[in-house]
């Protein structure tokens, strides 16, 4: 079942593996990310209407604070990612 697994996203994976380990630091931190946004999702879809927009902004930055309280482990050699990003993907691509 695994090999099967690997065997169909191959092309997916050999793509993710042509990358310097920097950018693929960067690519595996992008999940903690859509955690986040999963949370925050879970949070507005968990209370159907809202009063005023005021509501959910307040619900949704009270779910940030939350979250982050949880949040301790800095991004490690960011700047080397960005580094090798501006290389293979050009500079004028890549905000610094």
């Amino acid at each position: 079942m695994i090999y099967r697994s690997w065997d169909e996203r191959w092309s997916d994976l050999h793509e993710y593996f042509k990358y310097s380990p920097e950018i693929r630091r960067a690519i595996y931190t992008t999940n903690a990310i859509e955690s986040r946004n999963c949370q925050l999702r879970k949070v507005a879809k968990n209370r159907s209407t809202f009063s005023t927009d005021a509501a959910i902004f307040k619900i949704l930055y009270l779910a940030t604070r939350n979250a982050s309280e949880k949040w301790t482990t800095p991004i490690k050699r960011l700047g080397m990612a960005f580094n090798q990003f501006a290389i293979e993907f050009g500079k004028e691509r890549v905000p610094f």
